[in-house]
């Protein structure tokens, strides 16, 4: 009976103990970021709020890990639970250091995104530089994934000897994990490459698989390209290394854009060569650069002509395309009807007919 009531107070004891140090921890953490909170928003620094933010978690975590190790040895529990208690603490510690130390990374990432923003005309250099601190962060974050799951591992005594063991023979080991781990390490490599060479960028306008989108998300195995109607294209970071793809403002956003009409052979070139113009400075889609206007191609039937136009980017150099397209059909309607595409055919009367007094012409012209 003696040993039962000892063995309930001890662990009401201990149970007070830990129970006071996770509140404890909660209330210093509670007062500290009410604090920080309070300073954030009466600097109205963007990056004070962000690292408030993003810190939150993990220290609400750390600090009542960190008050229980530092009570546990006031616990009246014996030696080898203590060991135990403290084993499973260290692994908890690592854990939310490993959380601190990504969210900080998110603070880096959010400290550039704010000094180079991509929401203006010019944002060339920001989409780099956003574009190689995004793929460097995942890089980071996995690279840190991995050593603290390392260091819990190597916690363990047996585990560690089986690393040990495992160095001794690491040729053949390297080899089958290396063929193991080869589309990840691919992938990898790709993305270490794009983010120093620049193929590509976020928000960049791309034809990947013959879709048109923009670059949307590149994380440390895939990018995300999203398509002109909202589709989603999901691509391995490897086949921007692989395979050849189409980049629309790999170092300028501008476009020269085409557009084509086919017209009978009486077409006033000269005339639509000057409504063209006219239609172009009346656009406000017009970057002032690109305006010309050419015979490209003739066949038996029709004349084919070529616009060229410049707009400042894709977007606003598709809407100028279908614009001009527009309007110079809307131009040969109205002025030269008889300049649109034509089919020709030659009517000829039998002489059988014609001797019998047959009326009609032997040659005439019928328009479709």
């Amino acid at each position: 009976m003696l040993i039962v009531v000892h063995s309930l107070r001890g662990f009401l004891i201990s149970a007070a103990v830990v129970g006071g140090a996770v509140v404890a921890g909660f209330l210093v953490h509670a007062a500290l970021y009410s604090i920080f909170h309070k300073f954030a928003r009466k600097t109205g620094n963007r990056f004070d709020d962000v690292f408030v933010r993003c810190t939150e978690s993990p220290t609400k975590v750390i600090l009542p890990l960190l008050l229980i190790l530092a009570f546990l040895g006031a616990t009246p529990i014996s030696a080898r639970a203590q060991g135990w208690w403290r084993h499973g603490l260290a692994l908890a510690l690592i854990g939310a250091c490993a959380w601190l130390a990504i969210s900080l990374l998110a603070v880096v990432d959010a400290l550039i995104a704010s000094h180079y923003r991509t929401d203006v005309a010019d944002n060339l250099r920001a989409r780099k530089i956003q574009t190689q601190t995004q793929v460097f962060r995942r890089i980071a974050a996995a690279g840190i994934v991995l050593l603290a799951a390392a260091v819990m591992l190597m916690t363990f005594p047996s585990i560690r000897q089986i690393g040990l063991s495992l160095f001794a023979s690491a040729g053949l080991a390297g080899l089958v994990v290396a063929m193991a781990a080869r589309p990840a390490l691919s992938n990898w490599i790709a993305g270490l490459q794009i983010a120093l060479t620049e193929p590509i960028r976020l928000d960049d306008v791309v034809i990947v698989e013959g879709e048109w989108g923009w670059i949307e998300e590149i994380t440390t195995t895939y990018v995300v390209v999203r398509i002109w109607d909202l589709r989603r294209l999901v691509v391995p970071l490897s086949y921007f290394m692989e395979k050849p793809f189409q980049n629309w403002t790999r170092h300028r956003a501008d476009l020269i854009g085409s557009v084509f009409l086919y017209t009978d052979y009486t077409v006033p070139v000269e005339a639509v060569r000057r409504e063209l113009q006219k239609i172009l400075q009346s656009s406000p889609l017009w970057d002032k650069k690109t305006c010309s206007l050419q015979v490209t191609d003739s066949t038996e039937h029709t004349v084919q002509l070529r616009a060229l136009v410049s707009a400042s980017d894709s977007s606003c150099t598709w809407d100028l395309r279908c614009y001009v397209r527009e309007k110079l059909l809307e131009f040969l309607q109205r002025q030269y009807p008889q300049s649109l595409p034509r089919t020709r055919a030659e009517i000829a009367w039998p002489a059988a007919a014609a001797e019998r007094g047959g009326l009609g012409p032997v040659a005439g012209e019928a328009r479709g």
